[in-house]
């Protein structure tokens, strides 16, 4: 059940349909974002993913997904293929560049809802990307 849940929520991102991503994260959901702090709830995450969506248009490529047979644990790597719209702040300029970029996230689930998410991916490669 816990992969389904992730591919659901990962075809949701591909498709930029906020909405079913939201469904799938718990009220109190945890997200751990790569050298930032952490969300908490799903009205924090719902704003990340909406700053997302007007600064960066990303498509997750090759992605396997791992899960524990308890199924309270997944994992996913997969590589972004992204274009980087608004400037973002402490960021580079955005300029409508272009990045590939090896990425993972890891999952807690309970009860069929993800309950954390934690992305890690190397942003000093993205800066460079980017800053060509």
């Amino acid at each position: 059940m816990s992969r389904d849940v992730i591919e659901q929520y990962f075809t949701a991102f591909n498709a930029g349909d906020t909405d079913t991503m939201l469904s799938l994260v718990s009220d109190d959901v945890e997200h751990h974002v790569n050298q930032g702090e952490v969300r908490c709830g799903r009205v924090a995450f719902a704003e990340f993913c909406s700053h997302m969506g007007v600064s960066y248009r990303e498509e997750l490529r090759d992605m396997v997904i791992f899960a524990s047979g308890d199924g309270s644990r997944a994992a996913a790597e997969f590589v972004v293929h992204g274009e980087y719209l608004q400037t973002d702040p402490g960021l580079p300029e955005a300029r409508g560049q272009r990045y590939v970029l090896s990425a993972g996230s890891f999952f807690a689930l309970r009860d069929g809802k993800i309950t954390r998410v934690t992305t890690y991916y190397n942003l000093q490669d993205w800066i460079a990307q980017v800053s060509v």
